[in-house]
This record gives C-alpha cells, sequence and structure tokens, in this order.
C-alpha cells in the first residue's frame, strides 16, 4: 500500500503537464495510433497544458495584487485564508486514503463504458483530487471512510454523465470534435440553467452577444489586445496604482488576452489525432458507439468569452465578500475563479450578457461555500502539516469547484443533528441538472439531425 502510495505521488508530482499526456499517449496506442503519431499528441497536449498554465499564473500574477490593493484600501478584514485550488490539492492529496480514488474512478468509469451508460473515457485522472476533496468533508463530517468513498463514487458518475451531456455543446463552442470536459466544475450550470432559462425569455439576453458579436459592435475595441488593455488599465485606476504601473498592467493584461486563443491551437493540433484514433477504434469494436474522451477544462481556455468573464467577476468577487452576510472569506488566491465563468459559458453558448449576470448571481456560493468548507480543510492541514498554518488560522478556497455540488453532497450527513439545508440544496442541485441534462441531450439530438438532413440533401 505504501509504495502504491508512492508511485501515485511520484506520477502526481509531475504535474497535469505530463501526467495526462503519459495518459493520453497510452490511449493512444491501445486504440492503435502509431508510436511516433501518439507521442506527438501526447507532447503536444504537454506543451499545450503548460502553455495555459503559464498564462494562467501569469493573470494571476497581475491581477491579484490588484486585487489586493483594492481590499485593503477598504480595510476589510476576514478570517479565512484563501489557499486557491492549488493549496486545497494539496491538502486532498495528504489525506491518508488519497491514492485509493484513482482505481475507483478508473473501475467505474470502465464498468459504465462496458454496459455503455457512457461514451466518454475520461484521460483527466490528475483531476481525482476532486473526488478526493468531497471525500475529505464527507468524513469530516460523519467520521466515515466507507460513506467518504460512495459520495465519490456517485460524484465520478455524475462527472461521466455530464461530460456526455456537453460533448455536442462543446464541439460548438471550441471546435474541437470528440472531446468532452470531466471537471467537477461544470457541475455549477446546474445551479445557473434555471436563471439562464429565465434570462432568455427576454429578447434583450435571448440574442447572439459573444466575442465576436461584441467585436461588430464595436470594433477594434473588442478585439483581445486593446480590450485587454482597456481592462487591465482600468484594474490599475481602481487599486491606485501609478500612471506608469496602470500602463503596465493594461499592457500585461493584454498580452494574456492575446495569447490565450494561441495556446488553444495546440490543444486542436493535439486532440484531432487522438480523438479519431479513438473513434474508428469503438466503430470497430463498438458498432454504432462513439468513445469521446474527457479532459481538463483548458482546450476551452481559447474562448474570449471566458477570459472576458472572469475578469469582470474579480471586482463583484471583492464587493461580495466586504458585503455578503455569512462570509469570511479573504478572496486572494481564488480570485481568478474560473470555475464560475466556464460553467457559465457552457450553460449560456457563450454569451456574454447572460454570462454577466449568472456570475453576478453564483459568486456568493463560491463565498459561501469557501466559508462552510473551511474546518474540514483546516483540520486536515494541520494533521497533516500539509500546509503550515498559525494557531488559531483557517484556510479554505474562494473559488472551490462545483461550489454547490460539493457542499451538498458532503453536507447533508448534518441531517442527523436537524439541519435539512443542505438537503434542501441537494434537491435544488439534482432538479437543476436533471434539467440542464435533458436540454443538453436535446440540443445534440436536434443538431445530430440537422447535420443526417444536411448530409441526404447534399447527396
Amino acid at each position: 500500500m505504501q509504495l502504491l502510495g508512492n508511485i501515485v505521488d511520484y506520477l502526481l508530482g509531475m504535474g497535469a503537464s505530463v501526467f495526462v499526456p503519459i495518459i493520453i499517449i497510452i490511449a493512444g496506442l491501445l486504440v492503435g495510433m502509431k508510436f511516433k503519431d501518439a507521442v506527438s499528441s501526447g507532447v503536444t497536449l504537454g506543451v499545450a497544458f503548460t502553455g495555459m498554465s503559464l498564462l494562467i499564473g501569469f493573470m494571476i500574477g497581475i491581477i491579484s495584487p490588484a486585487a489586493e490593493a483594492m481590499l485593503e484600501s477598504t480595510g476589510v478584514s476576514l478570517p479565512i485564508i484563501d489557499g486557491g485550488w492549488t493549496t486545497m490539492a494539496t491538502i486532498s492529496w495528504s489525506w491518508p486514503y488519497a491514492f485509493l480514488m484513482f482505481p475507483l474512478m478508473i473501475v467505474i468509469n470502465v464498468v459504465m463504458l462496458v454496459i455503455n451508460k457512457t461514451n466518454t473515457f475520461n484521460a483527466d485522472l490528475w483531476n481525482v483530487w476532486g473526488k478526493i476533496f468531497t471525500a475529505i468533508a464527507v468524513a469530516g463530517i460523519t467520521k466515515s471512510i466507507a460513506l467518504a468513498f460512495l459520495v465519490a463514487a456517485v460524484q465520478i458518475i455524475f462527472e461521466l454523465k455530464a461530460a456526455d451531456a456537453h460533448q455536442n455543446r462543446i464541439e460548438k463552442l471550441s471546435g474541437i470534435p470528440g472531446v468532452t470536459c470531466t471537471h467537477k466544475m461544470i457541475f455549477f450550470g446546474a445551479i445557473l440553467y434555471p436563471f439562464d432559462a429565465f434570462l432568455k425569455r427576454f429578447s434583450f439576453f435571448d440574442r447572439k452577444f459573444d466575442a465576436e458579436a461584441l467585436k461588430d459592435k464595436i470594433g477594434i475595441f473588442a478585439e483581445n489586445h486593446v480590450i485587454g488593455f482597456i481592462l487591465g488599465c482600468l484594474f490599475g485606476v481602481v487599486a491606485r496604482y501609478s500612471v506608469s504601473e496602470i500602463l503596465v498592467l493594461g499592457v500585461q493584461a493584454a498580452t494574456a488576452l492575446t495569447l490565450f486563443p494561441v495556446i488553444t491551437k495546440y490543444f486542436m493540433q493535439a486532440l484531432a489525432p487522438i480523438s479519431e484514433a479513438v473513434s474508428a477504434f469503438m466503430n470497430k469494436k463498438f458498432e454504432g458507439r462513439t468513445l469521446i474522451v474527457g479532459l481538463d477544462w483548458p482546450f476551452l481556455g481559447g474562448s474570449n468569452e471566458i477570459w472576458l468573464a472572469v475578469i469582470f467577476t474579480v471586482p463583484i468577487t471583492l464587493i461580495f465578500s466586504m458585503f455578503l452576510p455569512g462570509n469570511q472569506i479573504l478572496p486572494f488566491a481564488g480570485i481568478i475563479n474560473i470555475p464560475i465563468a466556464v460553467a457559465a459559458f457552457l450553460v449560456t453558448g457563450g454569451n456574454l450578457l447572460r454570462m454577466f449576470v449568472l456570475c453576478v448571481i453564483g459568486v456568493p456560493a463560491f463565498l459561501w461555500i469557501g466559508t462552510a468548507f473551511a474546518p474540514y480543510m483546516t483540520e486536515l492541514a494541520n494533521l497533516t502539516g500539509a500546509v503550515s498554518l498559525q494557531a488559531g488560522e483557517l484556510i479554505s478556497n474562494s473559488a472551490i469547484d462545483g461550489p454547490v455540488f460539493s457542499y451538498a453532497m458532503s453536507h447533508v450527513f448534518m441531517i442527523k443533528d436537524g439541519n435539512f439545508i443542505p438537503l434542501l440544496v441537494l434537491i435544488a442541485w439534482i432538479i437543476g441538472f436533471v434539467m440542464y441534462y435533458r436540454d443538453l441531450m436535446k440540443e445534440a439530438r436536434e443538431d445530430e439531425a440537422e447535420e443526417l438532413i444536411e448530409e441526404i440533401s447534399a447527396e
């Protein structure tokens, strides 16, 4: 057991940019790709992941100090430290039973593929820590390891079903065939979907308004480099930077927004061959079925709408943190809230107007749930020494992936103490998930029928 744990720790220590490409290379060889093609796809995917990580780190590095300066100017002081997702992952992997989540995830995926309950092969094994995170909270509340793994198994199943449902929309939005997202962050779409359905009732919101439409309306001012420069300068002004610092921040933000779409092209270059090979393999082995590859979210990073929503959400999060009743977390490391932006992007199909409204609606959930998880993450950090904390300090994350699902599935066991709120939240999430799932599947069927009609007409 200790040896297995050490092997897992070693592989994970290489990071997603190495670990995921290794999985992709192995998968490519298993489905019949030539060795050179499989290696080329894997290495290119590693380049794409590394490039996206560098850009995200760069953006966090330029935006976080400005956000911190804004908070300092208000004199706000909140007790819970925001460690961001990297700290949460570190704490999660320090759980003694963490490495057992790997076989659980793989076995469930294989069984569901064999019995035809999913078409998704989840290659994003590195993000298994998201299941561990939920399990830790369950174990902290119930003191039951068995229940912790049971809830994690339920999460794995939901991730695969959500990935199946999202594939068609993701292909339309990203232009990359045969892939989907298996990251827990897409779960937040179940909460945003009813609000989006309501907004679409109004003509103002129910119209095309993505980055391209914005470019048509305001021309060069919607170009990545220009809008990045403008937004960066605005942040500098609000943070009370000097003129030179404002201009530097503007150019840095312009650089980030300009390079994100460039990096995404490498995801397309890496994933197209593996997608074709997997599809050919499945058609050969399982007639009438198409296998899709589940990945982490960064292959969607070329969508400008995501980054515009991320930047928009920063000041909204800071404002809510100051005035939201019940919030005790000081947003910092999680201030670049990608989970809310990706979920809003997928729910709305990239409609910026609705994305902005949904981000405003969704931010409180992240702060409240970040606050709720603090005791359990702090306890584990102190027990394992994964993170060094001073006496009395609390740590959590202001941008927990799939926050409502994570909270509801772990805290629902508080019903034994007479707390029914998590149960009500879980029921609301399940209803939203079912509604959203049906809508996505209906859209996929309609698109498939439309493509068939076009093929028949062409003949």
